[in-house]
């Protein structure tokens, strides 16, 4: 199925191109999100006439998330108590909503499905490096204390 993007999408393009995707993925994700719309001329007129409009919801939304990310950076280091063993081993995981929560309360709203955790869930105490995509464009990292609570 061929589809105009009306949002940038990792890995597919950007606002106004024209791809070629599964009809699975345009049915499921990209038409009922409002990402995209189907190629026809109807659409892609009507596209064109709201162009401005949506670069500037594009632009808003960059902004935003280079905001939150400089916030991120600003603050550093962030600490976690969990419950742990005397080697370590923590009684249990440190997650994604855990991570969320602990930026939550640290003042910048960071929704867990942003927080990259490639080798999954933390299962001991110590320091790790933590990646955070708030934005297709917008990649940071934050250092985060696993301590053992008292």
């Amino acid at each position: 199925m061929e589809v105009i993007l009306l949002d940038k999408i990792g890995r597919l393009g950007g606002l106004g191109d024209k791809v070629k995707v599964k009809n699975g993925y345009a049915r499921n994700y990209l038409l009922p999100k409002k990402k995209a719309v189907r190629a026809t001329e109807e659409n892609l007129k009507k596209f064109e006439a709201q162009r401005a409009e949506l670069e500037a919801k594009i632009a808003a939304e960059l902004k935003e998330a280079q905001d939150r990310a400089a916030k991120l950076e600003e603050i550093g280091k962030f600490t976690i108590e969990a419950m742990a063993g005397d080697e370590g081993k923590l009684f249990g995981s440190v997650g994604t909503r855990d991570i969320a929560e602990c930026l939550e309360k640290a003042g910048v709203s960071v929704h867990k499905s942003e927080i990259r955790l490639p080798e999954g869930v933390l299962r001991s105490v110590g320091e790790y490096q933590i990646a955070i995509q708030l934005h297709p464009d917008v990649k940071t990292e934050i250092t985060l204390a696993v301590v053992p609570q008292a």
